[in-house]
């Protein structure tokens, strides 16, 4: 929001939300079924072509912030190197709003336009004009227009909402007032209409136009220099007549300078081009991809869970990972995404975070939850972590963090295996067992002397439940198969407090993958399920509380962290993550993998030292 919100700040169908997309279902509804019914002398192409041409508009966007952000991941040719928080990410939510608005005037154009009404597919003399009034009436329009907003009494009631973005993303180009839309779309109008009015329109011309709008404000919004210097070497003339990212990037970090649209020209002219902007494109050009100090190993959870990557969806990255109904209308876009998984099957960069002056990246492989559990798809995917332990190894990394790759020893025994078979790793392996077994200790309510532990039996499980019972915790188990693993594998009289029983009395529960449903029904009414498994259990009971998967609120100096984890809230991250950032802030010396662990008390102290937080219990006022 601007400092000073003048008239017409917010758009006329916000207080619609989602629904907001309805403005245009008469229009689309009525052009595609007259396109369809009418007699083939009588239909009219441009207007059946308006919404086909405005979710291609969305979809190069989308193209635009999925690129974008993975440039902004690997880090080569970045240009502004800030943060980008959730402020920003819901601020530049609304992105669609200009299409909307943009195709409800075309469709009012087309009806109220006779020579709008079926315009043919191509004319070059319309091309043509279109392309000499944006570059002179458009463009030095657009200079004092631009100047004119960063009038102080402009800027803080409408320009300065665009300018909260100081490392921009490409939809930051269209995150304006609607004042401000009203005034661009007039400007853009211009060869629109004339074309129009002169019956030289075309269908080519308009859709080139606007899409080239797009590029170019979204090129100039990446934050990312890929715009080869050669270019400018064979044609000297086109710095006049082309802007790159940095020349931009500039304008958001520096205000008063680069006014112009796409064509540098104007800023030459009246002298308002920086002095900087050669010396920060040389700067980009030559910025090299990022080495990590800590690598995050992670893979996909569900085929739709390719839309809460952060290279996906930024708004729905930025939440919680929950199924959406509509998800079940993009299938064919969720099947391309497993089609492409499936053929490039490499592993692949999706985040860049900065804390403590550890450089921290996220890596994902290509593989969903259910592939982990198949038993001809373990040799496949160790290959694949290998090659990023391999790559981690090569680029300098000081930890390595297998995430949700801690699957079970029947994969590759908790990591153990890439140890075993390269013993002169530098690159630290931490499976972040021991913090994760910390702060589930630190989730159970205190004065708890009682606890049902059920679910696939895991390192974590084994540990947790070793501990409980050296405190003096009873852990009850209400299946004779894990009870009986669970006492095989202690070694001290604190197996006493291990009890086999069939009661569901308890209300406190410590549950992993496998949980039956029927088992939690049978739960007491307010029991609390806390889950040892990166994977939370189905919701079932209204009556009941449920915890997130082990993890900590991050402190605030974590920059650059504007998606959720998985189904975690903001600014969470899991004890698996955590633990590798721990470790490589502490400087310690080993592996944490197979089947050995570090000092539980001293990772928790540790991880709480540097300003990681406990998530806050569902029932914190409860106990």
């Amino acid at each position: 929001m601007a400092t000073k919100p003048g008239i017409l700040t917010d758009w006329p169908w916000t207080p619609l939300g989602r629904f907001k997309y309805v403005i245009l279902a008469p229009w689309a509804i009525h052009s595609t079924y007259s396109f369809i019914v009418k007699d083939k002398s009588e239909r009219s192409l441009s207007l059946f072509l308006i919404f086909p041409f405005l979710l291609w508009r969305m979809l190069h966007n989308q193209i635009w912030i999925s690129l974008s952000r993975y440039w902004t991941a690997k880090g080569k040719n970045s240009i502004v190197d800030k943060s980008i928080e959730f402020e920003q990410v819901d601020r530049e939510s609304n992105w669609d709003d200009q299409i909307l608005f943009n195709g409800a005037l075309f469709y009012l154009a087309s009806k109220t336009l006779t020579q709008a009404e079926n315009l043919p597919l191509w004319r070059t003399d319309g091309v043509i004009m279109t392309f000499l009034l944006h570059s002179g009436p458009v463009e030095f329009l657009y200079y004092w227009l631009h100047r004119a907003l960063h009038h102080h009494y402009l800027y803080s009631r409408y320009h300065s909402h665009h300018h909260s973005s100081i490392a921009t993303e490409p939809i930051t180009s269209v995150i304006h007032p609607f004042a401000e839309h009203i005034a661009y779309f007039a400007l853009f109008s211009i060869p629109l209409l004339t074309a129009t009015l002169t019956d030289t329109a075309s269908i080519v011309s308009i859709a080139g136009y606007l899409t080239y709008i797009d590029f170019m404000n979204n090129m100039g919004h990446c934050n990312h220099e890929l715009i080869p210097k050669w270019l400018f070497s064979v044609f000297p003339p086109l710095k006049y007549l082309m802007y790159t990212p940095s020349f931009h990037s500039l304008h958001h970090t520096q205000f008063r300078t680069n006014y112009s649209l796409f064509m540098p020209l104007y800023d030459y002219v009246y002298g308002t081009m920086d002095k900087s902007t050669d010396e920060l494109y040389e700067i980009s050009l030559k910025r090299e991809v990022e080495l990590p100090d800590v690598v995050h190993l992670t893979h996909l959870t569900t085929p739709e869970s390719i839309y809460h990557l952060r290279l996906g969806f930024a708004s729905l990255a930025s939440k919680p990972y929950t199924s959406k109904w509509y998800f079940s209308l993009i299938w064919p876009v969720t099947l391309w995404s497993m089609m492409l998984n499936w053929l490039y099957g490499r592993t692949f960069i999706a985040e860049r975070y900065r804390f403590s002056k550890l450089r921290l990246q996220s890596w994902v492989i290509p593989k969903y939850k259910i592939q982990y559990f198949l038993q001809y798809q373990n040799e496949t995917i160790n290959s694949l972590i290998e090659e990023a332990i391999l790559e981690a190894e090569e680029r300098g990394a000081k930890v390595l963090s297998l995430g949700l790759l801690n699957q079970g020893e029947e994969l590759n025994s908790y990591g153990e295996l890439y140890v075993e078979r390269y013993p002169k790793l530098n690159v630290k392996v931490v499976d972040g067992s021991s913090l994760t077994v910390a702060v589930l200790l630190n989730s159970i309510p205190r004065g708890t002397t009682q606890v049902v532990l059920r679910g696939k039996l895991t390192k974590v499980a084994y540990a947790l439940a070793f501990t409980l019972c050296q405190r003096g915790v009873k852990v009850l188990t209400i299946l004779e198969d894990e009870f009986l693993k669970l006492k095989k594998s202690f070694n001290t009289n604190s197996e006493s407090n291990l009890i086999f029983s069939a009661s569901y009395s308890q209300k406190i529960w410590l549950v992993g993958d496998g949980l039956d449903e029927k088992e939690q029904l049978k739960a007491p009414k307010e029991t609390l399920f806390i889950p040892f498994s990166q994977f939370p259990p189905k919701k079932l009971r209204k009556d009941c509380y449920y915890h997130n998967p082990p993890a900590m609120v991050t402190p605030r100096s974590l920059e650059n962290m504007h998606s959720c984890e998985n189904w975690l809230p903001r600014r969470a991250m899991s004890a698996w993550r955590i633990a590798g950032i721990v470790h490589a802030l502490e400087g310690w010396n080993e592996h944490e993998c197979g089947y050995t662990m570090s000092n539980i008390e001293k990772v928790w102290q540790a991880s709480l030292q540097h300003g990681f937080q406990p998530l806050l219990l569902p029932t914190e006022s409860k106990y």
